[in-house]
Formats: C-alpha cells, structure tokens, sequence
C-alpha cells in the first residue's frame, strides 16, 4: 500500500499538474479510439506499452484474455463489448495475449486448478483453443504452451464476432478487429494475419500496414447481389 501511495503523490505533484487540461476535458466524457481486451497479468501495461495518455483506450483485463461467445448469459465481458462498440463507437477492438501466460498454462495442466472453480469454469471459454493446439502434435512443452496462446487469440476473435454489434459494424466495414501476443522479454508484438492465418511481427510489414484479423465488410457485395438479382 505504500508504493501506491507514493506513486499517487507522484501523480498529484507531477503528471496531473502537466496534463490539467487533459483530465478536465476528460471529466465530462470520453472517446476512446481503440477497445483493448488483454489478460488480467500484472506484467501486461497496455497504457505503457503503447504510449497511449488518458481517454485513449478503454481497457478490458480478464484471466486469459477471454471473450466468451454471445448468448443468452450476459457477463461483464459483454457488456463491455456492448458499450464499447454501442456507445463509445471504438474504430477498433484488439484481443491481446502475452506470454508465459499463467491462465494458458492451467488450460494445458486442469488439476492446477483443483480448488479454482470459478477460474475453470471460466477458462472453458480456452476448450477450442486447447483443442486445435493439441492437434498441433507438439513435442516440447513450451512449443505447445506458444501454440496454445496463439490458438486462444484466434479462438476469442471468433467468439468476437458472435457479437451482434460487432458482426454489425464489421458487416459494414466500420470496425476493426486484432488478435495480438506480447513478447514480455522481447517487449515485441505478433498480430493474427487473417490473410495467411498466421501471426506476423506486428512492425515489419514492407508497406507500413500491420497484420489484421478484421474479415471483408459483406453488406456493399449484398447490396450488388441483390441489386442484381432485381
């Protein structure tokens, strides 16, 4: 508790005395540009990572960076999702693993979690991940962790697009979505290529144009077919 108080009184005599203006403005509302889910890791510092101040990222944390399907349950994940897309109208949605991930380490071992049910009911949301990675065949225990990780990313970006508004918005291109993993001893970043069903460096495309997941806006080709058809 004493380093957060220190770091409060670091706050009130430096940083928010530099960005006033900034948290007054805030005070009335925000705009986020980018929706970020990424796991509950104390190690994972999305503002830190991204240079990114105030207002700029509305940030979601879970264990194991999950975004479970729609239906009739509503969670917190949900609502979230919900908002964020709904009312603060975020231009993109980044899924964000990382690695040495804790909760992808329990999905491969589930007697860890004897004594955890909430955490493993929770981490089923992982079942299709642990699947497709097991089929993998890896020999190593870290490759297979690595594939896991990779899987889950793939895996939350399809129960992603379950979501009404955003099957929505990105049926009309006005949405953006990623599946990104965080190198934390390289400080790197992969991103799910939707293209090649690969991850790629998210900073080394030859064109400046980073890897994405989102898939072809659908309702202009709609349009075009129907208009056809008449």
């Amino acid at each position: 508790m004493e380093a957060l108080l220190a770091g409060f009184s670091h706050f009130r005599e430096h940083i928010y005395p530099e960005q006033q203006e900034v948290f007054e403005r805030l005070a009335s509302g925000q705009t986020p540009h980018t929706f970020f889910i990424t796991c509950a890791d104390s190690r994972v510092m999305p503002e830190l990572m991204f240079n990114a101040g105030p207002g700029e990222l509305f940030v979601l944390r879970n264990i194991g960076n999950i975004v479970p399907p729609y239906s009739n349950h509503v969670g917190g994940v949900t609502a979230a999702i919900e908002y964020a897309v709904g009312v603060l109208g975020v231009s993109n949605i980044v899924v964000c693993g990382h690695t040495d991930c804790g909760a992808m380490k329990a999905v491969l071992k589930p007697e860890s979690l004897d004594g955890l049910p909430s955490v493993a009911a929770w981490l089923r949301h992982a079942d299709t991940a642990r699947h497709v990675a097991a089929s993998h065949g890896h020999a190593h225990a870290s490759d297979c962790l690595a594939c896991l990780t990779e899987e889950n990313i793939i895996s939350q970006l399809d129960h992603l697009r379950t979501q009404p508004l955003v099957a929505t918005r990105l049926a009309h291109g006005t949405l953006r979505i990623h599946g990104w993993i965080y190198d934390i001893a390289a400080g790197d970043i992969r991103a799910f290529d939707a293209a090649t069903g690969r991850f790629a460096p998210l900073l080394s495309a030859v064109d400046g144009a980073a890897p994405e997941a989102t898939p072809p806006a659908r309702l202009g080709l709609l349009t075009q077919f129907q208009d056809v058809a008449a």
